[in-house]
């Protein structure tokens, strides 16, 4: 695997921009999620414009995962958008996903990938500039930089990084980086001009009232903002 990671690797051609598979990033939340149905709402985000999807839900035994991972997996079909599965290894893997992200305190990223073999993305959460150096960019296709601000889905962590905390990130490993926590429209320009490679947002798009004109309108920011930095030549095509 490069360096830049075989998500990475995975562009839409759109306008010649090269934007890439993170560049919109959903995980979805049981509770948030409710409402609608984590399958509709996944269904109307993807519409709306979300180029990846990660099925999140702590609580969840591995049985229930692989049911909901598997009605995921048919709304996804034909669309491009992967599929990472949060945490439990054995339910991606049942479930044919293209991922899994995992955590600091779960289990090892090098284990994991001696799990999944060398065709699954994996994804790393990291909260300090000593976890994004330590990651290896030979077993992970991204990093999650958690959480950039400071959200009640995300409890579980020491405390926000905030834009700083991004950038020193970014300045100690070219691993795709990809903020989460917090994350609403008016933060996508600082994030990337901070360092992000994509962003990846929870209430931003789950529970809204309307799933798939909330995901169109940070998707279309996103583009927007993209094109512009292009266009200043702050990105180049390798993210």
């Amino acid at each position: 695997m490069g360096v830049m990671g075989r998500v990475m690797a995975s562009m839409n051609a759109e306008g010649g921009n090269g934007v890439n598979a993170l560049r919109l990033y959903l995980v979805t939340d049981p509770d948030l999620c409710a409402g609608h149905g984590v399958v509709e709402t996944v269904r109307d985000a993807v519409r709306g414009g979300v180029t990846i999807v990660q099925l999140r839900d702590k609580m969840a035994k591995t049985s229930s995962l692989v049911a909901t991972g598997k009605a995921l997996r048919e709304v996804l079909a034909g669309t491009g958008v992967p599929l990472i599965i949060n945490d439990d290894v054995e339910a991606a893997v049942a479930i044919g996903a293209d991922g899994v992200h995992v955590g600091q305190s779960d289990m090892k990223a090098e284990d994991v990938r001696q799990m999944v073999g060398p065709r699954m993305m994996i994804g790393l959460s990291c909260e300090s500039v000593a976890d994004a150096r330590a990651a290896d960019p030979e077993v992970v296709d991204y990093i999650g930089v958690s959480p950039v601000f400071a959200t009640p889905t995300k409890t579980s962590h020491s405390g926000a990084v905030g834009l700083q905390g991004l950038r020193d990130m970014a300045a100690v490993t070219r691993i795709p980086k990809v903020p989460i926590g917090g994350i609403k429209i008016e933060h996508l320009s600082s994030l990337y001009e901070y360092g992000a490679d994509g962003v990846a947002v929870v209430s931003a798009i789950c529970g809204q009232p309307d799933v798939e004109r909330a995901a169109r309108l940070l998707s279309d920011k996103t583009a927007d903002i993209l094109s512009s930095m292009h266009g200043r030549g702050r990105i180049s095509k390798d993210g």
